[in-house]
């Protein structure tokens, strides 16, 4: 959503993150009920990731308010980062199955102790790129916690990553917001537009490959992240 703000229709990109976050924020509200509906989320993963997550928002925001947000510093500072988390969220979708190759002969079966605290450090990584960019909940979210947690049904980790970005892009979006970078009109819109664009992509996707639809969105990622950067 917010490389497609920011290229096809040149909103700047301080004000495309921080709209993009409070639409998530509404979207995801309505899916973490779904979720929770048939009790697919991990309370207790997503508590970890919050307790990580929420203080770094918070506290990347207060250094974001150091910068003029419709200035060329801070725009310059969100493309980068955007860039990157567009980079890495397209290796994570490509080499998923390398990754949790690697994790299972490389990596044993970790303490609780150690996976709440490697999780709670995973939530503030998230906490910083989520604010900046508003990218990285997703396929990224989800990849890590199958590592940490390889137990757990994917539905509950899918679920518990959903529930999870609420707070976080609650609390990036009403921070973008006091710092003057949300374009409520543009927001409305979104959401008028996501009810019939959520419909029409659930039938398309249930007729696509899981891994033809993995590279065509991994793909689509590389080219919107090159074209920031370059």
């Amino acid at each position: 959503m917010t490389p497609l703000l920011i290229l096809l229709f040149g909103v700047h990109p301080a004000t495309a993150v921080g709209t993009d976050l409070l639409y998530a924020a509404i979207t995801k509200t309505a899916g973490t009920l779904v979720h929770g509906a048939y009790r697919t989320i991990e309370w207790r993963v997503v508590g970890r990731l919050a307790t990580g997550s929420v203080p770094m928002a918070t506290l990347t925001l207060l250094v974001l308010s150091r910068f003029d947000m419709t200035g060329e510093a801070s725009h310059e500072l969100i493309t980068k980062v955007l860039s990157l988390s567009l980079f890495v969220t397209a290796t994570v979708l490509i080499f998923r199955k390398n990754l949790l190759a690697l994790r299972s002969a490389h990596v044993g079966d970790w303490d609780a102790r150690r996976t709440a605290r490697v999780t709670v450090a995973f939530g503030a990584f998230l906490g910083v790129l989520v604010s900046i960019s508003s990218v990285g909940a997703g396929a990224i979210g989800v990849t890590a916690l199958v590592l940490l947690y390889p137990h757990l049904p994917m539905r509950r980790l899918v679920g518990s990553d959903i529930a999870h970005a609420v707070p976080l892009t609650l609390v990036g979006g009403v921070g973008h917001w006091i710092l003057g970078s949300t374009d409520w009109h543009l927001l409305g819109f979104l959401l008028m537009g996501s009810l019939p664009g959520i419909l029409f992509g659930s039938r398309v996707s249930i007729r696509v490959p899981d891994t033809a639809l993995r590279f065509i969105l991994a793909a689509t990622l590389v080219i919107v992240g090159a074209r920031l950067s370059f």
